[in-house]
């Protein structure tokens, strides 16, 4: 027989969940449409001794999954689906049409497979997907769109198990409530555009804010604080080339600081995480425009949040970390009026020279001069790998063809004094947004991938160049292909008060690194590829950018260091706030504020806090 103590941790774990989920629940009616004493009868679910684990002398409370006594019944299900309206759905991954079964569940519908695989790459059909995660590298990739035959084994992997699409707040509300009372992990996923397994998790229960498109633009904010020009408010849906052509509608035509993808949603993990894109350079980051959000909370409140109305949680959810502090239902941003712009496109790859030593001699002509280019208020997207450097394009708002040609012209007159073969052009555009849908290509989906970066200053350029372009070579020689960014949003708002990086405010060039590894590999082959990514290419990186930091939405997940590579400075006052707005971890994204007490155990499934 065991003595009491050994089960003393456990019901410690349990005293102690059972008072935060007591502090959490809502209390107030007017904000609540279920019913208080409900809440309250169900808010011992949560608290079951299985849901505290051991691993190698570690202590966890666990959230909930299926087959624990906590996790909810079929018949609370029901009942939470009656309260969300009808919009609770067993999540399937995509590719579940194209095999015979999941899980016990008839699954196959050839019609519903052909549309899938015809999709598997476009973005936009996965976006608008329930659950679909762009890259499926984080959703371990056990229900693949391409089976050899529907009796092929299909399982969710990291895709959670049930899904709200959500159309109302009070959906986004009740959804909350019943993940915090439940202790389950929460996932919210608007469009799944997400590098970094973020919008996926093994058993979750999937909060979708897709459907949030209202858009709504004003000549002159009325709002706090002293800025009275144009500003759009925008549901969570809303996505970037979506909230483009809405702005060009207007009269007249206006623009906003968004990314670079169109596919982007624009007011959830984007903004939350600093968001950059091809104004950035010559207005700012995006969350530097942000004047009011309409969120949930943790702990089941509506709130409208800016600088006046708790501006502590308006600062926090203004670059501090994407899924951390709050449901974003909108967000309302400054619009400026659209204004004339110029691209520049270059290409240098193994049609003009298979010589490596000329070929890099020109991708260094390129960057050396990110630093210029910000100078100018550009921004430049480029690809790179070896023997292919796509530069498409360079954005020079404001400029006319003859200034962005006159402005990259050292860089060419550099190659053709090298000998250094490449193909160019130019074009002028009356209208930012013409620009955007012509000179921007659209990118695909379903590539499976660990990524990394790094944020280049532009004092890491001035001084070190040559490192930084050697370290992105031996991380393309390695496997690794260059997502580029070049932009300095500090040219273009020098300071903001707000929780990004201001490392940001030093920018000169930011690079995504991907390394193509599939979901399903071996647990040994993920290990060696994230060994790579960050302890070999990674710490070339960093080593080659002293002055340089990382960004939270397109990062490594091993950053070394990632509190102050994410967040800098900003990163104490982060974790405070986490505390205080989401002391139960209701939110988690891995590696935002507040998650170093977190782990996810048991091979990459069960979601943990730690204890002892």
């Amino acid at each position: 027989m065991r003595s009491s103590s050994a089960h003393f941790p456990r019901l410690l774990a349990s005293a102690s969940l059972l008072l935060f989920t007591l502090y959490n629940l809502p209390f107030s009616k007017a904000q609540d449409s279920s019913d208080a004493e409900a809440d309250v009868s169900l808010a011992t679910a949560s608290i079951s001794v299985d849901s505290i684990a051991s691993r190698n002398g570690q202590w966890y409370a666990c959230k909930c999954y299926p087959g624990d006594r906590c996790f909810p019944s079929s018949t609370v299900w029901t009942r939470f689906n009656t309260t969300v309206g009808g919009n609770l759905q067993v999540a399937l991954p995509p590719g579940a049409p194209c095999y015979n079964n999941l899980g016990g569940l008839n699954t196959y519908d050839s019609a519903k497979c052909a549309e899938v695989q015809a999709n598997w790459s476009n973005e936009q059909w996965n976006t608008d997907h329930p659950i679909s995660n762009l890259w499926p590298y984080w959703t371990n990739d056990t229900c693949r769109a391409f089976p050899g035959s529907p009796s092929d084994t299909c399982t969710r992997g990291f895709y959670g198990n049930y899904v709200v699409l959500a159309k109302t707040r009070q959906h986004v509300k009740a959804t909350i409530d019943f993940a915090r009372i439940y202790n389950l992990r929460l996932v919210i996923r608007n469009t799944g555009h997400d590098f970094m397994g973020r919008s996926t998790g093994y058993g979750s229960l999937i909060l979708n804010t897709h459907s949030f498109k209202d858009v709504s633009f004003t000549k002159s904010y009325s709002g706090p604080g002293s800025y009275r020009g144009g500003a759009v408010t925008v549901g969570a849906g809303i996505q970037g080339r979506e909230l483009l052509r809405l702005a060009h509608a207007q009269n007249p035509p206006v623009v906003f600081v968004g990314g670079e993808c169109p596919t982007v949603g624009f007011a959830g993990g984007y903004i939350q995480g600093g968001g950059h894109g091809p104004l950035s350079s010559f207005y700012g980051m995006a969350a530097d425009q942000v004047l009011a959000f309409e969120v949930v909370t943790a702990s089941g409140l509506y709130l409208t949040v800016n600088e006046r109305l708790f501006p502590e949680l308006f600062w926090a959810l203004k670059g501090g970390g994407p899924s951390t502090f709050a449901a974003v239902i909108s967000v309302t941003v400054k619009t400026f009026p659209d204004l004339p712009a110029a691209a520049f496109g270059f290409d240098l790859n193994f049609t003009h020279t298979l010589d490596p030593n000329v070929y890099w001699k020109g991708v260094d002509a390129f960057h050396s001069r990110a630093n210029r280019w910000v100078e100018n208020k550009m921004f430049v997207y480029y690809e790179l790998m070896p023997f292919r450097l796509h530069v498409q394009p360079f954005v020079g708002p404001n400029m006319t063809k003859a200034q962005i040609e006159e402005v990259v012209k050292p860089m060419l007159d550099e190659l053709d004094a090298e000998g250094i073969p490449y193909s160019a052009w130019s074009k002028e555009y009356s209208s930012f947004h013409d620009l955007y849908l012509d000179a921007f290509e659209d990118e695909a989906s379903g590539m499976s991938a660990l990524i990394g970066g790094r944020l280049y200053t532009q004092k890491d350029i001035a001084e070190n160049a040559a490192g930084v372009n050697a370290a992105q070579r031996f991380a393309a020689e390695n496997g690794g292909f260059i997502i580029g960014h070049v932009v300095g949003p500090g040219v273009g708002m020098p300071s903001a008060d707000n929780a990004v990086n201001p490392k940001w405010r030093e920018a000169a060039s930011f690079s995504i690194m991907s390394y193509t590894i599939e979901g399903n590999a071996t647990l040994q082959a993920k290990a060696t590829a994230q060994n790579l990514v960050t302890n070999v290419i990674g710490q070339r990186l960093r080593d080659a950018s002293p002055n340089g930091a990382a960004y939270v939405n397109e990062g490594d997940l091993e950053e070394p260091n990632w509190q102050e590579a994410y967040w800098g400075s900003n990163y104490r006052r982060l974790y405070f706030l986490k505390k205080l707005w989401d002391p139960l971890g209701v939110f988690y994204a891995r590696t935002t504020p507040g998650t170093e007490g977190w782990e996810i155990i048991d091979d990459g499934t069960r979601l943990c806090k730690k204890l002892f």
